[in-house]
């Protein structure tokens, strides 16, 4: 079944009646697949419901049927079924300790990633254009490194935001040109929201367990508040990007795009940690991780003495008119009923300039710091059809059909070609933004005495990403017109992910939103 870029979509309730019909029954084992976490998942491995082999085909099965409509999945790894068998094989090999078996909680669990995320085997690395199909890199990804020693099962690459949306101010958000547009699995016309838009959709239509998206600016938090998943925006340097096609050494950071909180904290602990291919952001950072990492922070008392800040302006802005707002005031009550102070209509300094790209200094930071960036990243490719950003606009020019050159254009890239290197333009906006950051979040947060930042939506996300700041976003709702979800976002400063973990979870246990996209109908059980 293919759907063409240039004709209309089926209609939106016809397919999900015939998506529907295909996959009750899908499933041969006798485990509820759909939406199961990582507990549920290893829990049936051990006593025999389950293998992953059943779990791989069960999601391929998935993306056969859903992603002709979707588009989130770009490429399928055909190794993905014989990596399932031997993870099932290792777990009938291993030892057991007190009932329990010596294989982490990502053993044999099938993860996504973003087509920004390289890996050393079948799979294209390619940003969701043709320009880098074909290339070859040195080796996997140092996170992709981390998930195959957790066990992890590599299932595919996801689409996104061709280039992270620096392409063209004209593309919309989940737009490339190998993938076509990602859908909003629960709206027809809904805004999947970018870049990690197909990490996002995937994990929420059940087309995989959980997922690795990247951010430099709202990419993580933004598709997990669209879709109803969770996003984990780590702070800056707690994860390698070390084999990641980059925008900002400043803002680029990798985390986990999942359904449940415990799940994105059980792929955090697979990922963080220092490395030498990335020394100065995780060296710095490498303080920040607790020992014995982040799982015994999924507490449901979580929200006990925890002091949490509220901004609404401007964020609460774009809901006006919405049922989103109702939603929010009745959790605002809920973090207070489970112990936490809450302190409402705070107001961030400066917040007009942080948002402007221009005032700020961001816009031509990362325009600068993608060319130098991008360009040291395709140097070090084994292989690769394009060497330089020159290269990638030439390549647009000479395959206009192949990426809707006519359409969109790049005038984006051009402007990135067009800089000179990180000078003294380069020198003073970085400044901008750190003077902002601090007098700004941190001076909200120290004088507060916040654990966490707490906003409607993922309107906060340019405040997080200039400074490097962590945030948490956990579904909240689903509009009541237009059925489009919105989440909760917890901010913290650097560092603080065990508190936004404590946080997050507690909520996520009291009010339990999330629920499946209509065209997802649960498996026999």
């Amino acid at each position: 079944m293919k759907v063409s870029l240039t004709k209309p979509l089926l209609s939106f309730l016809s397919l999900i009646l015939l998506l529907s019909s295909f996959i009750n029954g899908a499933n041969d084992s006798q485990f509820p697949i759909v939406e199961a976490t990582i507990a549920d998942i290893q829990l049936a491995f051990a006593d025999g419901r389950l293998t992953s082999r059943q779990l791989v085909d069960f999601y391929l099965d998935q993306i056969e049927r859903l992603n002709p409509l979707l588009r989130s999945v770009l490429e399928i790894n055909p190794d993905a079924r014989s990596l399932a068998d031997e993870a099932d094989w290792e777990r009938e090999s291993t030892t057991w300790r007190d009932g329990k078996s010596l294989l982490g909680e990502l053993h044999g669990v099938p993860v996504l990633l973003k087509d920004s995320i390289a890996t050393k085997d079948a799979l294209n690395t390619t940003m969701g254009s043709y320009t880098l199909l074909g290339s070859v890199s040195q080796r996997d990804a140092t996170v992709v490194e981390r998930l195959r020693r957790a066990g992890a099962v590599i299932m595919g690459k996801a689409s996104l935001s061709e280039w992270y949306g620096a392409r063209s101010w004209l593309i919309p958000y989940g737009w490339c040109g190998r993938g076509g547009q990602g859908v909003n699995p629960y709206v027809e016309l809904g805004d999947p929201c970018g870049s990690s838009s197909g990490s996002a959709i995937s994990v929420a239509a059940s087309m995989v367990a959980v997922s690795l998206g990247t951010e430099t600016d709202a990419s993580i938090i933004c598709p997990a508040d669209h879709n109803s998943v969770v996003g984990i925006k780590p702070t800056v340097g707690l994860t390698s990007r070390a084999g990641v096609v980059p925008v900002s050494p400043r803002q680029d950071t990798i985390g986990p795009i999942c359904r449940t909180v415990s799940d994105a904290v059980y792929v955090l602990d697979a990922i963080v940690g220092y490395d030498p291919r990335d020394h100065e952001a995780t060296n710095a950072a490498a303080k920040f991780i607790p020992l014995g990492g982040y799982k015994q922070f999924l507490k449901e008392k979580g929200l006990k003495g925890k002091r949490l800040g509220v901004v609404r302006n401007p964020f609460l802005d774009i809901y006006n008119g919405s049922s989103a707002i109702s939603t929010f005031e009745c959790h605002l009550k809920t973090l207070r009923q489970g112990g936490a102070t809450v302190i409402d209509h705070l107001e961030i300094e400066n917040i007009d300039i942080i948002n402007d790209a221009n005032q700020s200094g961001e816009g031509i930071a990362l325009t600068t710091e993608f060319k130098v960036e991008l360009n040291k990243y395709l140097h070090d490719l084994v292989n690769s059809p394009v060497k330089s950003l020159a290269d990638i606009i030439a390549f647009n020019l000479e395959n206009p059909e192949l990426e809707l050159m006519t359409k969109y254009g790049q005038e984006q890239l051009i402007a990135a070609e067009m800089t000179n290197g990180i000078g003294e333009d380069v020198f003073k906006a970085v400044d901008t933004m750190k003077k902002l950051s601090e007098n700004g979040f941190e001076k909200l947060m120290k004088e507060n005495e916040l654990d966490a930042m707490v906003t409607l939506g993922w309107g906060a996300s340019t405040v997080l990403a200039i400074g490097g700041y962590p945030a948490i976003s956990v579904p909240a709702g689903y509009e009541l017109s237009s059925k489009m979800p919105f989440g909760i976002c917890f901010g913290g400063l650097k560092g603080t992910e065990p508190k936004l973990i404590e946080i997050a979870y507690a909520f996520e246990q009291a009010t339990m939103v999330r629920r499946p996209p209509p065209i997802v109908r649960m498996g026999p059980m």
